[in-house]
């Protein structure tokens, strides 16, 4: 039985701060009207401005690199004595090739049959001593007793023949790829920090588009948070020693990504170094009783705020319910965890459902890992590992990469949060404190909310931190932990802390709990899911709740810097506000095609992604581009979900506001609406 996603009530989103009525409206009906801008740590807005790379870019030195050939055949000749003569003849040509200059188009070489393993080891050795501009591995023979040793580049820097190789378990404790360039000059910052602007791509899909262009891994980049799928994103990216005109030279050939603002920082981004974000949302096929409630819902929202639920994002995009899978790896079930990852699911596309029922039916992983695409990381991590080790689930879930893997049981703090939430609400109103609330001490507290989470998902910052940098994260959290109090009479009596103060813990081992009723509702739910929040029915730090430190939420947030106006339309698919994309190509009049609605009525796009994306030369060089990308591609770069236009005036409401990292902005449009942000729900307002 496919899974389905879930509503909000089921994770506790329930109550709203105002009793004003609502109003219909339709979130998200183009993906361009959701826009979402970074806000960095300085407070500046993150926006694409140009796509053009420095005219000046840092010259790597060239002495005594693998511009000069080196000869390899003593080492050739020594192997003979280890291998087969077909063997040896075949690694002399691979050599050649790559001192021939093909490195980024040689193919990887497998070698003769071999069912002696100490043989095998012998060979791994040999090339590790005499090619260490190669990488050795292990697949399978042509019968099940025998195994083949392959050899390949290293594929993270071709151009310096391996030299810069590490050992995997060397670099897995790094915050980021770190083989780059020896040749890298010192006066350059290591880092290019760039501008990554997406359309209908979340952020992990986007980055593993542009890394498959690059031959470098994810780990390569840095960035501060994630941003919705359903949306037109801009966001800062670091990634390790790699020049600004390749990625500049990547735009003509990617779909709905764009790259710009190039510049060269000593640093990478690391998960929430961030402010905010700023939104501009676009709210169509208005429908209330009057002007009047529109303004005054509107009015009050920027003035009261909402309550600061985790949106229903959190808990998993396409009826993935994160905050179940959290579960299940807190009590210890491994292999449920894995089939509810693996487990088919409602709405996906047909190809994405086809794999998902065959690995339910047959169990088989190889046929499966052939038709999954590759941006779904944790299910082909998952898989890749069970291939290797059949029946060893909780290596397979520790396959999937830290900072995903973790969503899941912070989803499940997540899940906690907001039903406490709803009940502090329901029990206490929104009006003022109460005796056994928790606050940040005036004294001490700097009035601002420092939680080590991502835009759409917490984090514990030492999973993408370098291990150097613990203690001072730790420290952050011990003083923001000793900051907290709870109410007691004397507060009541001096007023000194207000509704806007209250805060409510993300279950850890180190957080302070409500005094009064609320502190109930985190250990009563936990108990019914077979939970302790005290201790721990396994050792497996990463997936205990007693391993994780904890942090604290306010429950009431109002939106900064807010604004909004009232828009009239008529035709459904026009664009009603201009992305950064957009601006770029207004201010490039040689280059831009006749803008949405346009004084004929007609709309085409400023950016026509699908026919640059046919006529592109480069495309091509790419494999299986549309699955890498996740889209099938067939539709305009912003397609409506309603399918025709119609001319009778329309009102729209376009909303502009600043929000902290990781609230979300769908649960200040759902206090404003009076409805549910799911977006099964909005779909069925474009029927």
């Amino acid at each position: 039985m496919a899974m389905k996603t879930a509503e909000e009530h089921e994770v506790g989103i329930s109550c709203f701060i105002s009793d004003l009525r609502g109003f219909r409206g339709i979130l998200k009906q183009r993906y361009s009207d959701f826009i979402v801008n970074e806000v960095d740590r300085d407070g500046a807005v993150v926006q694409l401005s140009s796509l053009d790379a420095p005219l000046e870019e840092p010259e790597e030195n060239r002495t005594n690199t693998h511009d000069t050939v080196v000869s390899y055949a003593s080492q050739i000749e020594s192997f003979k004595s280890l291998a087969e003569e077909y063997d040896a003849i075949l690694l002399e040509e691979f050599i050649n090739k790559i001192n021939a200059g093909g490195e980024d188009s040689v193919s990887p070489i497998v070698l003769s049959p071999d069912s002696d393993k100490s043989h095998r080891k012998a060979m791994h050795n040999f090339f590790k001593e005499n090619f260490k501009f190669l990488v050795t591995d292990v697949v399978n023979g042509p019968d099940a007793s025998s195994k083949c040793i392959r050899v390949r580049l290293n594929s993270a820097e071709p151009n310096n023949k391996g030299k810069n190789s590490k050992k995997r378990k060397e670099r897995d404790d790094k915050p980021f790829d770190s083989r780059g360039s020896e040749n890298w000059p010192e006066n350059v910052g290591k880092f290019l920090r760039f501008h990554l602007y997406k359309e209908n791509k979340d952020t992990h899909e986007a980055l593993g588009v542009i890394g498959n262009m690059l031959s470098i891994q994810p780990k390569s980049f840095g960035f501060a948070g994630t941003k919705d799928k359903r949306a037109v994103t801009t966001q800062r990216v670091t990634v390790y020693k790699q020049q600004a005109s390749r990625l500049a030279s990547l735009n003509k050939r990617l779909f709905g990504i764009k790259l710009g603002d190039f510049c060269y920082v000593k640093e990478g981004l690391c998960l929430g170094q961030l402010l905010g974000n700023r939104f501009t949302i676009t709210l169509r096929g208005i429908v209330a009783d009057s002007e009047d409630i529109i303004k005054a819902s509107a009015d009050a929202l920027g003035r009261h705020g909402f309550i600061n639920y985790f949106g229903l994002q959190r808990f998993g995009s396409g009826s993935l319910p994160t905050h179940l899978i959290g579960a299940a790896l807190l009590r210890g079930e491994w292999k449920l965890a894995v089939d509810m990852i693996l487990d088919p699911r409602d709405g996906e596309k047909s190809a994405i459902a086809k794999a998902r029922k065959y690995y339910k039916e047959s169990s088989d992983v190889v046929g499966t890992l052939k038709q999954l695409p590759r941006y779904l990381v944790a299910e082909r991590a998952v898989l890749q590992t069970l291939k290797t080790s059949p029946g060893n689930y909780l290596q397979a879930l520790k396959s999937i990469p830290r900072t995903l893997r973790m969503l899941y049981v912070h989803s499940y703090q997540s899940y906690l949060w907001n039903h406490a939430a709803s009940k502090r609400v329901q029990k206490y109103g929104t009006e003022n404190v109460v005796l056994g609330d928790l606050v940040y001490c005036k004294e001490n507290s700097t009035g601002k909310v420092t939680e080590f989470v991502g835009s759409e998902y917490a984090e514990d910052c030492r999973g993408r931190y370098d291990s150097n940098n613990e203690d001072e994260v730790s420290g952050e959290i011990h003083e923001e932990i000793n900051s907290v109090k709870v109410i007691d009479a004397e507060d009541l009596n001096s007023g000194c802390y207000t509704i806007d103060d209250v805060i409510l813990p993300m279950p850890g081992s180190r957080v302070k709990y409500p005094t009064n009723h609320i502190a109930n509702v985190y250990e009563d739910l936990a108990k019914k899911d077979g939970i302790s929040l005290t201790e721990s029915v396994h050792n497996v730090e990463d997936f205990s709740i007693t391993s994780i430190t904890g942090c604290y939420r306010r429950v009431f947030q109002k939106p900064i810097n807010f604004e909004w106006e009232l828009l009239s339309y008529s035709d459904s698919s026009e664009q009603l506000v201009d992305t950064d994309l957009d601006k770029i190509n207004k201010s490039k009049p040689m280059n831009t095609v006749k803008q949405m609605g346009a004084a004929n009525g007609k709309n085409e796009e400023a950016f026509d992604c699908i026919r640059e994306l046919e006529s592109s030369d480069d495309i091509a060089k790419v494999e299986n581009y549309s699955e890498i990308l996740g889209e099938e591609v067939k539709l305009p770069h912003d397609e409506s979900l309603i399918g025709s236009s119609s001319q009778d005036s329309q009102i729209a409401l376009k909303l502009s506001f600043t929000l902290p990292a990781s609230c979300y902005a769908t649960m200040a449009i759902r206090e404003l609406l009076k409805t549910s942000t799911s977006v099964a729900y909005h779909k069925t307002l474009n029927q």
